[in-house]
């Protein structure tokens, strides 16, 4: 799912799947809710409106069936380090 970046009170990123109808929000603290049967004029609504924050907390929040999860962050590869890691070193810490 493609992920739009905002700041929009607690609001991060937000994104769309139309086929399965699912919307998924990522709020300021890294967790990621993922909202259930949302139509796409709701999610048409929330992408362009001027205060997504409202829109969020009126019209989804509590309207919609919710999992909450994590954001994971990808683990950026530094260049020195793999340039001087001993052969064989793929592991993770």
């Amino acid at each position: 799912m493609e992920m739009k970046r905002i700041n929009a009170g607690k609001l991060r990123a937000i994104g769309y799947e139309p086929r399965e109808r699912t919307l998924r929000v990522e709020l300021d603290d890294g967790s990621v809710i993922d909202y259930s049967g949302v139509g796409n004029e709701v999610w048409r609504r929330l992408s362009t409106s001027g205060a997504a924050w409202s829109y969020y907390r009126d019209n989804i929040e509590e309207e919609f069936t919710s999992r909450r999860g994590v954001a994971q962050s990808k683990k950026k590869s530094n260049p020195l380090e793999d340039l001087f890691k001993a052969p064989g070193d793929d592991a993770e810490p």
